[in-house]
């Protein structure tokens, strides 16, 4: 399956919103946002300010793919799968990439980004509920506990993130023990614990044609 390999601050740049994928850089002043960088393209300057109903759809479908480091056909399937759910078909969509284990592994510290954190589960280094767990999309659940496995390797590298991180905000619906290198999912989180940085609305939409 293909990957995005270029430049991360570029994929910022496009959707002009932080999407935190350099990790602690991100949060630095020479963030290309912060900076004030435009859009990437050599014709950005005589694009139109005005968006069509499917290019606000579009943006936004990109800004939530991107942020979570997925590709289309993953991210399709995602959103496949919230439709068969019961409820708001959006606020599902949110709750499962928020529980996905790469995204785990990020929110709780133990890499410094999403992209780190996939790198980090597909290498072995993370067992869910003590068992091995190599699978960046495995969705969790409510009280499943994460941690690092006792690998001298693995655990350096966790501690390094957990300290670099600590300064970051942690989500109220996980519990992290810094110490042993572990946390848990304490609940899924609500639509309003989510960050809005999206409309999920103009997704299902987008979809939905």
């Amino acid at each position: 399956m293909g990957r995005y390999v270029g430049p991360a601050c570029r994929l910022c740049r496009r959707e002009g919103i932080k999407l935190f994928l350099k990790g602690d850089r991100c949060r630095m002043a020479k963030c290309a946002v912060e900076q004030g960088r435009p859009s990437p393209g050599m014709h950005v300057a005589r694009m139109s300010n005005k968006k069509s109903e499917y290019g606000t759809q579009l943006r936004e479908k990109q800004r939530l793919r991107r942020f979570y480091g997925l590709q289309e056909g993953q991210f399709r399937l995602f959103f496949e799968r919230a439709l068969r759910r019961r409820g708001i078909t959006g606020e599902q969509l949110l709750q499962m990439l928020e529980m996905r284990l790469d995204n785990l592994v990020y929110r709780l510290g133990l890499a410094s980004s999403h992209r780190a954190a996939r790198q980090f589960v597909l290498h072995g280094h993370v067992t869910v509920n003590g068992r091995r767990a190599s699978v960046p999309s495995m969705e969790l659940k409510g009280g499943d506990r994460i941690a690092v496995k006792p690998r001298e390797s693995a655990k350096t590298y966790a501690k390094a993130q957990m300290e670099a991180s600590a300064s970051r905000e942690l989500a109220v619906w996980l519990a992290v023990d810094r110490e042993n290198l572990q946390g848990q999912v304490l609940r899924v989180p609500t639509r309003q614990e989510i960050n809005p940085f999206v409309n999920e609305q103009l997704i299902v939409e987008l979809y939905s044609k």
